[in-house]
């Protein structure tokens, strides 16, 4: 019986499968990949670095290529990695994952992906370890269909798949997809809001704000992305200038939010967007919303538990942004006192790092 197998779905994958291969070596003790139809050199890198391949037709589904995939492991613990995605931390975790049976406890593992591009400030946690017998369910950004509980591990998965040059040759492909799933279940938020997701990388703001403010109205209370979901809604809908809609959200919301930095973060953004289109009410009115919103931010302070929170919002970028608000009021002393602490806080955040 294997203990950790590494188990993957792969189309062309020759740019990256190597390092993601490389990353774990000597971490676990099986490497199952499932070609889903490659034209360049990816079954050859997989069998050159120890892996077993095997071959399936393209099913239109990622939950039914990862469970044909995951049926080719007898191991008690499945890592879940995709070709463009790397182990980057946490290796030493994966090495004290015990035996199951006998009563050993099981969970779904969550680790940290880390964006190898502009959004990599970006905490974003996905269940990436799955126990014997678990498996996916999902069309498209699958999910694993158990009720086991999920454990936040040390891990770091890297990931560079929302590079521009790999954005494009996926474009298409996950809308196709999400709209898919959307027809079968149109009253899944999650399936909306990643459509929102795929629009807003895509610049198609206007596109996004209509998902996302749809996922907005079926999603529950508890949906464990709802601030990303309720984040991503203000600034969509600002980005494309719909802001009676992104205003009435934000005193829906507001107070559902007083532990989230990343929500009075897209307040301050939008009511400063507001002042630059209504500068009769901006000085007296509008900006001093902004103000406090950027104070809030630091008051509440990081929240790295939060998935979807931008590193800095509770601490640095506020201090920054709260530096050049006062510059532009004329606030020099106030501008110098903030512009000193945002850099002492990333500075700090650097060293911690």
């Amino acid at each position: 019986m294997t203990r950790l197998a590494l188990v993957m779905i792969v189309r062309n994958e020759a740019r990256s499968l190597a390092r993601c291969l490389e990353s774990v070596r000597g971490v676990v003790d099986r490497i199952i990949v499932l070609d889903t139809g490659s034209t360049d050199a990816t079954v050859e890198i997989a069998r050159s670095l120890g892996a077993e391949v095997h071959h399936a037709p393209w099913p239109n589904d990622f939950a039914a290529a990862r469970n044909a995939a995951l049926d080719l492991s007898d191991a008690d613990w499945n890592l879940i990695l995709d070709g463009d995605e790397w182990l980057q931390g946490g290796a030493e975790a994966l090495a004290l994952l015990p035996p199951l049976g006998g009563g050993t406890p099981a969970f779904v593992g969550c680790g940290r992906i880390a964006e190898a591009d502009s959004s990599g400030d970006m905490r974003v946690f996905a269940a990436r370890l799955l126990p014997r017998g678990v498996r996916f369910a999902g069309r498209v950004h699958e999910q694993p269909a158990t009720d086991l509980p999920q454990a936040l591990l040390p891990l770091t998965i890297g990931h560079d798949g929302y590079a521009p040059a790999q954005l494009a040759a996926k474009q298409g492909r996950n809308e196709a997809l999400l709209r898919a799933g959307i027809a079968e279940r149109p009253d899944d938020p999650l399936l909306h809001y990643h459509l929102g997701r795929q629009h807003y990388i895509e610049g198609r703001h206007g596109e996004a704000a209509d998902s996302f403010v749809a996922a907005n109205r079926l999603a529950a209370p508890d949906l464990p992305i709802r601030l990303s979901l309720v984040v991503y809604t203000i600034v969509a809908l600002r980005l494309a200038g719909r802001f009676e809609e992104a205003l009435a959200l934000v005193d829906a919301e507001q107070d559902n939010w007083e532990h989230a930095p990343d929500f009075f973060y897209a307040v301050a953004e939008l009511y400063l967007e507001w002042a630059y289109r209504n500068p009769e009410t901006a000085r007296d009115e509008l900006l001093p919303v902004v103000e406090c919103a950027w104070l809030k931010c630091l008051q509440i302070g990081e929240k790295p538990e939060l998935t979807g929170s931008i590193e800095g919002i509770g601490s640095w970028r506020a201090a920054e942004k709260l530096a050049h608000l006062y510059a532009a009021l004329g606030l020099d002393g106030e501008a110098g006192r903030y512009a000193a602490m945002s850099r002492d806080m990333r500075a700090g955040a650097k060293v911690a790092a």
